[in-house]
């Protein structure tokens, strides 16, 4: 079972859903990961309430490009609350393998960049 979460991986890294930028996007964050060096970019246009376009850039290893992938497919269409209810064991479960505590700062950065990203635009 793990083969098949690995390829859904490298497929997530082969072919990024939702890669690039967002003009006047209403959430726009970036953190990286000093460790390892990984940067994670997030872009999201809200409409009433709710994500209606995302975008990721960055650049970083397999795991944390990949994460930033599965994080923009499962983030469309949800709303503000929706996404701050979004925990570590939602992202572990996108990536379907178990990850060491290096690996797994990698599978969280965009996660991080997300719950930075809705607290800054509760502070504007």
């Amino acid at each position: 079972m793990e083969n098949l979460y690995r390829e859904h991986i490298l497929d997530h890294y082969r072919h990024p859903r939702n890669q690039g930028t967002l003009d006047d996007a209403d959430i726009s964050c970036e953190l990286d990961n000093p460790v390892c060096g990984d940067v994670v970019r997030l872009d999201i246009r809200l409409r009433d309430g709710r994500v209606s376009e995302v975008r990721f850039s960055g650049r970083g290893c397999v795991i944390s490009m990949a994460s930033a992938s599965m994080l923009t497919e499962e983030i469309l269409g949800k709303t503000v609350e929706e996404l701050k209810a979004l925990q570590d064991e939602d992202m572990f479960g996108m990536l379907g393998i178990t990850l060491g505590p290096v690996r797994a700062k990698c599978g969280l950065l965009p996660l991080r960049v997300l719950h930075e990203g809705l607290d800054r635009l509760e502070e504007s």
